[in-house]
Parts: C-alpha cells; sequence; structure tokens
C-alpha cells in the first residue's frame, strides 16, 4: 500500500472505533490524528480545549497562516512537524534546547535548558504557537511568563509526559484564561504534541 492509502485506512479504522465522539469538526481533526500517532483511543476523554473567547484551533491556524513561528521544547516535536505546510506561509519551526546560550545560561541560573530555553525564546514565540512534548518546567515557565504579559503565543500546546509535575502542569495549565490544547494525565510526548500541530498545519493548508 501506498503511504496515503495506510494513512486513509488508518483513518477510517479511528472513525469505526471512535464511534459517537462529540467533538465539533475542527477539533475531531486534531484528536484523531492524535490517536493516529499514538493508537491511543484514551485520548477521546482526555484532551482538554481552551473554552474561553479565542478558539484555541483558530489560534493556531491563523498563526500558521500569518506565518508565525513555532517554537518547541524538543528537537524531536521540531522534526516530527510537517514542514510544507508551515514553510508555505512563511513560518519557521524551531527548538532552542541544544543552543549553547541555552546551555550557558541554564548552568548560570541552575535551571533546566528547557526552562532557559523559553526565555530565550519570547521574542521568537510572538504571535506564535509554542509546542510542550516533554518538559513540564518548559509549561510552568511559559505559564509565568504569560501570566507577567513577558511573554505572548497564540496558542500553548501542552503535552508533557511523565511522573513528575507532567500532570500537574497540565492542571495548572487547564487554569490559566489562554487558548490552549492539552490534555488530563501523564500521558503526552513529542510526537503528540507534533501531531497536534500537524493536524493545525493541514487545516491552515486547506484554506490556501
Amino acid at each position: 500500500m501506498k503511504p496515503q492509502e495506510i494513512e486513509d485506512k488508518s483513518f477510517r479504522i479511528i472513525e469505526e472505533e471512535a464511534g459517537e465522539h462529540g467533538f465539533d469538526e475542527r477539533e475531531w481533526p486534531v484528536v484523531r490524528r492524535m490517536i493516529h500517532t499514538s493508537a491511543d483511543f484514551d485520548y477521546i476523554k482526555t484532551i482538554r480545549f481552551y473554552k474561553g473567547a479565542l478558539n484555541p484551533i483558530e489560534a493556531g491556524i491563523q498563526a500558521i497562516l500569518q506565518g508565525k513561528n513555532i517554537i518547541t521544547d524538543t528537537n524531536m516535536a521540531r522534526v516530527g512537524i510537517r514542514k510544507k505546510e508551515v514553510h508555505a506561509f512563511g513560518g519557521q519551526v524551531q527548538c532552542l534546547i541544544a543552543d549553547e546560550a541555552v546551555a550557558i545560561q541554564a548552568k548560570k541560573a541552575g535551571t533546566t535548558r528547557a526552562l532557559a530555553a523559553v526565555d530565550m525564546a519570547v521574542e521568537m514565540m510572538e504571535g506564535g504557537i509554542y509546542v510542550v512534548g516533554n518538559a513540564p518546567t518548559a509549561l510552568l515557565r511559559l505559564m509565568e511568563l504569560i501570566r507577567g504579559k513577558k511573554a505572548n503565543p497564540a496558542l500553548i500546546i501542552g503535552f508533557p509526559v511523565g511522573f513528575v509535575n507532567a500532570a500537574e502542569s497540565k492542571d495548572e495549565l487547564m487554569t490559566l484564561e489562554f487558548p490552549y490544547i492539552t490534555n488530563k494525565g501523564r500521558k503526552g510526548g513529542s510526537n503528540i504534541a507534533a501531531s497536534i500541530v500537524n493536524a493545525l498545519a493541514i487545516m491552515a493548508f486547506a484554506r490556501k
């Protein structure tokens, strides 16, 4: 089978097994791609979309259409994001975690590189999308900067994974009056975070 045939068949299987899910026409493509990436139907129950005045999916689509930056906390997430659709609008996908300046700042401040990378990316993330697929410290720092009006991305995709502060950082994100897409619990990861960006990029490209 060709790659597109495999994907199409996978989506048909997901549709059949998911049944009635209650997501709207913008939410379901996001959740479906998460399931496609992970083969994990639990995301139907655990995903959370910001329900404020600004729709998080539309915020992400508009950021891509406007060629804003997509910043990730891991190179794994960066590599997993579809570049064709993002680059079509002039956007860039970047990760600062391996930058020497970030390592120096983290060592100097006694913090994680993920946290220092958020600080370094403040100007780059303006109006864009910040993607957290691994580090709770990155998500916590990002929320701190947003609350202090020092950072202003259009959308937070928050999917840190693990046993220490992953679930807690996402719970805190759900209290933030700011466009986000996240989930309840310990699950997440760079591949899941990247899949959400990919769903948004595909929807944005469809409007071209």
